[in-house]
């Protein structure tokens, strides 16, 4: 009974900068994979210092500036949980299979269709004895842990200065010691690539020998990219075949009915996005398969011998077992993300309790898409969050913006040679000053001031959770916090314990009896009809044929993606029992409102 992959269908994705930091001391012993943030070097230096106290670790700190400091923060960090996790796991398999043992709650918690659970309930049954003992200690060999993955977002990656003000090179940029951070710790797990292609960090990847087969054709490290659509999953996956180095997963996040950033494809929905890959997942596999040999061959490195495996996966709006297993039945996934409805789990994520009190008594409209992100993408943000309070006291003492401490996402030289950051109190004060003398009219002067002072301080807010939560100060006791829910969270209202959460995902249990929930298709569909009446909105100002051309093809990829859930009803009714006829009459009512938006140059749908 030799088990090598965490036992469980689904994953918890990262969250902010700082809800899921230390998540793999918290589920990767009961056999859960969850991801880490590991771009925020000093909130990882916080809390290593904090774990260590906590387990009787010895702590050195490693002080910035210093040679390499971001990525040897990270890597000190990522040891040090790969060392928690194997000394809970060497506890967790000490401890006697029985009823209430804490070895019980890992097979406990493993769904109902597991080999392992089963023998588990079988062992329970079973006398004292020699038999008992050998079953129990092969259940014992069988528990491994969850992975400890790790996530970078490519887009982050600013240059770096010495204290000279002059350039540091390129493998000092942000994401690029993140990943050497990663790439130089003991974990054997997976790094989740977010964001978009970064041709820098895609060309620094086969550098580090862990992301490259050995002799047995076997990986250290992998690879999991973070993809919208298969486009994307193509084009980023043969940029990486040609130098050698395999994709294990793909990831697919909903465009809009995630947490975090969203990045909204042009109108492709989940259902048609995860049909494509089920019919061309096994081309892409082969041919870049045979791809990243050629590369490797090419380069005098050792080829894979067999074909690796490469999994999709898919995140963004889950909430009921139901709809969870129709994505792995029906789509064929490997597994799936559960996300925001673990901000509701205290055991698993670092959610401050009064912010975790704000989310309990949340209402739908207090969750909203926001342009608060100095990236300049799309943000799930919060209404009640101490964050947006104290962004809009800031405005209302005349003083908008931040003081930019960590300066993680300065991408702005409008202003400045050196790039600032767009929530930073410098550029939002010199933005407004040049609005000033432009001689709009008061409106839309208003319009614009707003527009800059929207954006907030991600860097502190999504980070200080985390340390109020295991009670410790923020830097400079900037303790406003940001937070980042997807949609999905607007349906949780209460705390729940571990075992309740994963019940629910494996349908022992169910959150959302009493809640009126529109199914996770219709939620994305009911996002991205709005997000389209925005575009067009956008449009109207300055119309080009390109744009024209953009928003046709957005309508007709809505259009195409109403049809393709109105073939899945029947499947939908014989595997969900799901309310189809609710279905049927949401569908046919975002398909006359899409047909009917008039688009610049263009009349509307008959």
């Amino acid at each position: 009974m030799k088990i090598t992959r965490p036992p469980h269908s689904f994953h918890i994705p990262v969250m902010g900068l700082g809800f899921t930091i230390d998540t793999p001391l918290k589920v990767a012993h009961l056999g859960i994979s969850s991801v880490v943030s590991i771009i925020e070097d000093e909130l990882i230096e916080r809390m290593r210092e904090h774990h260590c106290g906590l387990n009787h670790e010895p702590f050195r700190p490693i002080h910035k500036p210093g040679p390499d400091h971001r990525a040897k923060r990270i890597t000190a960090y990522l040891d040090l949980l790969q060392r928690l996790v194997d000394r809970n796991m060497e506890r967790m398999r000490a401890t006697p299979i029985t009823r209430g043992s804490a070895s019980a709650r890992y097979f406990e918690l493993l769904p109902e269709s597991s080999a392992l659970r089963k023998e588990y309930f079988a062992l329970l049954a079973l006398p004292a004895g020699k038999d008992r003992d050998r079953r129990e200690a092969r259940l014992h060999e069988a528990m491994v842990p969850g992975a400890i993955d790790v996530n970078i977002m490519a887009k982050i990656d600013p240059v770096n200065y010495d204290r000279e003000g002059n350039p540091l090179p390129p493998e000092y940029c942000d994401a690029m010691a993140a990943f050497r951070g990663f790439a130089n710790s003991t974990l054997s797990s997976s790094l989740v690539l977010s964001a978009g292609y970064n041709p820098r960090l895609y060309a620094y990847i086969p550098e580090f020998p862990d992301f490259l087969p050995d002799l047995r054709g076997q990986l250290r490290k992998k690879i999991i990219l973070k993809v919208s659509d298969l486009r994307s999953a193509q084009v980023q996956g043969r940029l990486l075949a040609k130098k050698g180095v395999w994709v294990s997963e793909f990831r697919i996040e909903s465009g809009l009915n995630c947490g975090g950033h969203a990045f909204a494809t042009d109108g492709l929905l989940m259902g048609p996005i995860l049909e494509s890959f089920r019919q061309e997942r096994h081309a892409l596999h082969d041919e870049l398969w045979h791809t990243c040999n050629a590369a490797l061959s090419s380069a005098g490195k050792p080829v894979f011998v067999e074909r690796p495996a490469q999994r999709v996966t898919t995140q963004g709006g889950i909430g009921t077992a139901a709809e969870d297993r129709f994505l792995r039945e029906h789509y064929r996934v490997d597994g799936t993300g559960w996300g925001s409805p673990f901000l509701f789990v205290p055991e698993a994520t670092n959610v401050d309790p009064a912010t975790l009190d704000q989310l309990v008594a949340a209402k739908p409209s207090d969750f909203f898409l926001s342009h608060a992100s100095p990236l300049g993408v799309p943000f799930h943000n919060f209404r009640p969050s101490t964050s947006e309070h104290q962004r809009k006291a800031r405005i209302a003492k005349d003083r908008p913006g931040s003081a930019c401490y960590k300066e993680y996402l300065r991408n702005n030289t409008e202003f400045s040679k050196e790039p600032i950051c767009t929530s930073s109190r410098l550029y939002q004060h010199l933005k407004i000053k040049q609005l000033k003398t432009l001689g709009l009219d008061e409106q839309t002067l208003q319009r614009e001031i707003d527009a800059v002072t929207e954006k907030d301080c991600l860097c502190e807010g999504l980070g200080a959770s985390a340390l109020l939560n295991v009670g410790l100060t923020p830097a400079h006791k900037l303790e406003a916090v940001a937070i980042c829910p997807g949609p999905n969270a607007a349906y949780y209202n209460k705390r729940v314990t571990l075992q309740t959460m994963v019940d629910h995902i494996y349908g022992r249990a169910n959150l959302l009896a009493a809640t009126d929930r529109p199914h996770m298709f219709i939620k994305e569909l009911s996002l991205y009809v709005d997000h389209f009446r925005d575009e067009i909105k956008r449009a109207v100002a300055e119309t080009n044929a390109k744009q024209q051309r953009r928003l046709a093809a957005f309508r007709t990829n809505l259009l195409d993606g109403v049809q393709h859930y109105r073939d899945l009803l029947p499947a939908l009714q014989e595997r969900l029992a799901a309310d189809v006829q609710r279905m049927r009459t949401d569908l046919d009512r975002y398909a006359t409102e899409i047909k009917a938006m008039v688009m610049p140059g263009q009349p509307a749908i008959a």
